[in-house]
């Protein structure tokens, strides 16, 4: 397979971790970096291998080498810079969420279908070994019948002045850590009847910053009549990132769903017998850049494309609407 070319935007810390070392175990080229600031991106090519250094994250964009864009901005700098990459027909793997708000998620979704050129969402859990087991579970019916999910998104607060606070570049609990809870209840559509849809929600906003979730708690039900319960907060004494599905026959937890690299266990409680099983510390982002590579090159199936960062943008809104806040505002440029 020919390896994917890469332009990143930015040399924000999740780099590394979300893209450098997944090229380099797969074989894809970090073709061009820009950044603000030039001395952090020329450390950042150094780092990881990266063959140029370039003066702006348009000039990544317009480089004819790079056919894939990755952007690790901040949350309100995605939208804007994803439809800047798509104008110039590169395909996308974004960070999570793909735009600030649904409206903007829409614009996103449409410029890409009429370039013709592929959006990924950062959802990387979802390819891991974990989460596929997960789903298996209930696919084969060990489960039994979907009844109950328990998704949580809870971490140490970051520094007052990390952009994640801002309101203005689309922060919050739920734009940072909550998207995935909300992400991970959406990929059990299969086995709850369709889609779950917002029941009610709550939130709490950081001290002295209105509009901006320090938490924010959801209930959710599917079609079938199973239920959802989301829990994110980024005022939590230590990271509990974890998922529990509750069946009729029996239950399956992940104690560390969205980083399985550091815990890998799937627990499985049947009617019958408890087990553990260890699904593998390979990096879900390395997962994630091989299926991004397999849909790009092969035609694979891809989960996380443009129409399902929409219909996650949706429901993020509508937990921001029903909490008595609003959804992120849109950014320029």
């Amino acid at each position: 397979m020919e390896p994917l070319r890469i332009g990143v935007l930015g040399a924000a810390r999740i780099a590394g971790r979300a893209i450098a070392e997944p090229a380099r175990l797969t074989g894809a080229r970090l073709v061009a970096v820009a950044a603000r600031d030039t001395g952090r991106a020329e450390a950042f090519a150094a780092e990881h291998g990266v063959e140029r250094v370039l003066a702006s994250y348009q000039d990544v964009i317009d480089d004819p080498e790079v056919e894939a864009i990755y952007n690790p901005l901040a949350n309100g700098l995605h939208g804007p810079w994803n439809l800047r990459a798509i104008a110039a027909g590169k395909h996308v793997l974004t960070e999570k969420p793909s735009a600030s708000n649904a409206t903007e998620a829409a614009l996103v979704r449409d410029a890409a279908r009429e370039r013709g050129v592929v959006l990924m969402e950062g959802f990387h859990y979802v390819f891991h070994p974990v989460t596929r087991r997960l789903h298996e579970l209930l696919a084969k019916g060990e489960l039994g019948e979907l009844q109950h999910v328990e998704a949580t998104m809870v971490m140490p607060p970051p520094a007052d002045d990390d952009p994640r606070w801002s309101l203005s570049l689309a922060g919050g609990a739920v734009m940072d850590v909550g998207c995935y809870a909300l992400h991970a209840q959406r990929m059990l559509a299969p086995w709850g009847g369709g889609a779950p849809k917002l029941a009610s929600a709550r939130a709490g906003e950081r001290k002295r910053l209105p509009g901006v979730d320090e938490w924010l708690n959801a209930d959710l039900v599917f079609p079938n009549g199973a239920t959802g319960a989301v829990r994110t907060s980024m005022a939590g004494e230590e990271l509990d990132f974890s998922l529990r599905i509750i069946g009729t026959r029996g239950e399956a937890f992940a104690p560390s769903f969205v980083l399985p690299h550091l815990d890998d266990r799937v627990t499985v409680k049947t009617k019958e017998d408890t087990w553990v099983e260890r699904l593998g510390t390979k990096s879900s982002y390395t997962y994630q850049l091989e299926a991004f590579a397999a849909h790009l090159r092969d035609g694979a199936p891809l989960i996380t494309d443009a129409d399902d960062a929409h219909a996650t943008m949706e429901l993020i809104d509508a937990c921001y609407r029903d909490a008595g806040l609003q959804p992120r505002p849109s950014s320029t440029i």
